[in-house]
């Protein structure tokens, strides 16, 4: 494991980097407040009853796992351009990152009609990636074949996360060769809409080529065979992903960014064809893909929806969709900082992005649905590449991981870019724990501080004459040890809930 030095940052630093106006938001009373939810809601009171050979004897309680998930999706598994970086990319995940989001993505999964990339071929290699000058202009750059990462993380004992079984972006989800399937007139229309230079399609691309029409028009349009091939389609896919990793997988976005279409009356029950925002999608498709999820995934795997509308429109949708029937498990939220000039207007005191006050009314609205809450994708970018700029992007993340982990019906809290200039076109380059050559940022040593120090608790106590103690610490397994009589070292583990 590579040891990391930890810089050292003055109180003075600190305070130059951030107004009076962001102090006062983060207040003494504020994080008062954070401190006393923290032991309230993330804490636990245990009793544990020992072998006979710990009666009267001192105890030493290690925290080895956390109760509450510490995540960063795994998308740039082999591709960072030398061993060495991609070992120490690998290595956060076992001991900072608890979760590992792995990618699924229909577009990049299956770049070609019948041949998912579950197996890597020499493209996926580090020799590859290693030689390869321009990364990001790969097809499948940011989405390694799912096989060799799901098998890393079973084997370090890491959650794992799949994302996203249905979403309608035409940018990241549709594959191409599926919008080649719409009648000739819509996919001139498509066709139209790609980016000048990149070649890539506006996540709306096949909606803005309906545009003007209601949805029974559209389903007139396409006609029953392409809505049966759609369907049929999405359906194999859900059921495919299921049968090669329905027992390894542990959570899934089955949807991903659906609420605004929810909000839109859409998703239509019966429908065929649902003239979705990003185009045409399978009838209702929320709710048939839980549905295909349920019958065909294990009871034990959790069930996600995922979303970046954070109004009204989300918890009214999952409430419609639970009192239909659906398994939903666990509520996904983002929350992208995604332009630097927010983050630093948001130091200055300018802006209340993300103030304790919005962040308590979000999670407010969203608890509406009576579901715990993932923060599933979240990004905290530093205003500059300097050292104020790490100071700015480690600071307001050290303050909102404390607020986010203080939340009652919250239960993990995934990091999205981990490594800079690592990101889809269009976000930043400096959103990430490391810099791009795997050098750690201020805000690394600020979440392993919070992860593996602040919140981790290790203490003794002593056995009482019938070998039973008693704490408060984390929830989450312990190990407990003690010398018995003859010198030797006893060992249990215990979980605390």
């Amino acid at each position: 494991m590579t040891n990391y030095t930890k810089p050292e940052v003055s109180q003075a630093e600190i305070d130059a980097a951030f107004s009076d106006e962001y102090r006062a938001m983060w207040n003494s009373g504020v994080q008062k407040k954070i401190d006393a939810d923290i032991e309230a809601n993330r804490k636990a009171d245990g009793e544990f009853q020992l072998p006979d050979s710990a009666a009267g004897k001192e105890i030493k309680a290690e925290q080895i796992s956390h109760d509450f998930i510490f995540g960063a999706h795994i998308f740039n598994f082999d591709q960072l351009g030398t061993c060495e970086r991609n070992d120490r990319y690998k290595e956060l995940y076992g001991s900072l990152f608890n979760s590992a989001t792995i990618a699924f993505y229909w577009k990049q999964l299956e770049l070609e009609e019948g041949k998912p990339r579950f197996r890597p071929s020499w493209r996926d290699s580090e020799f590859f990636w290693n030689k390869c000058p321009t990364p990001y202009l790969e097809p499948h750059w940011r989405r390694p074949p799912t096989d060799p990462v799901v098998e890393f993380c079973l084997s370090k004992g890491i959650r794992l996360h799949g994302h996203t079984l249905t979403w309608g972006s035409n940018s990241w989800q549709i594959p191409d060769w599926l919008i080649e399937k719409l009648p000739e007139q819509f996919r001139k229309k498509t066709d139209m809409k790609r980016k000048s230079g990149s070649g890539v399609l506006p996540s709306n691309a096949t909606g803005a080529a309906f545009e003007g029409m209601s949805a029974q028009e559209v389903e007139e349009a396409l006609g029953d065979e392409y809505a049966t091939l759609l369907n049929t389609l999405m359906a194999k896919r859900i059921m495919e992903i299921a049968v090669r990793y329905g027992d390894k997988i542990d959570s899934w976005d089955v949807v991903n960014e659906s609420a605004t279409d929810f909000g839109l009356n859409n998703m239509i029950p019966g429908s065929k064809i649902c003239k979705s925002w990003y185009g045409p999608m399978p009838g209702d498709y929320a709710y048939r893909s839980f549905k295909i999820a349920e019958s065909v995934l294990p009871e034990k795997a959790k069930f996600n929806i995922n979303d970046y509308n954070m109004r009204d429109d989300y918890p009214n949708q999952v409430n419609n969709l639970l009192q239909r029937g659906c398994k939903i498990d666990i509520m996904g939220a983002q929350m992208h900082l995604f332009d630097p000039q927010i983050c630093q207007d948001i130091a200055d005191g300018k802006s209340t992005r993300q103030s304790p006050d919005e962040v308590n009314s979000t999670m407010e609205r969203l608890s509406r649905a009576n579901l715990p809450i993932h923060l599933s994708e979240i990004t905290i970018t530093a205003p500059e590449n300097s050292r104020k700029g790490e100071i700015i992007q480690a600071e307001i993340a050290r303050n909102l991981y404390r607020l986010w982990f203080s939340t009652k019906p919250m239960m993990g809290i995934t990091w999205w870019n981990v490594v800079d200039n690592c990101g889809a076109p269009g976000e930043p380059s400096t959103s990430g724990l490391f810099t791009r050559d795997m050098q750690p940022k201020l805000v690394y040593f600020t979440l392993n501080d919070l992860i593996n120090k602040e919140w981790r608790t290790n203490l003794v106590c002593k056995a009482d004459n019938n070998g039973k103690i008693a704490f408060r610490g984390f929830r989450g397994n312990y190990r407990l040890s003690w010398l018995d009589d003859q010198g030797n070292i006893q060992t249990i583990e215990q979980y605390l809930k």
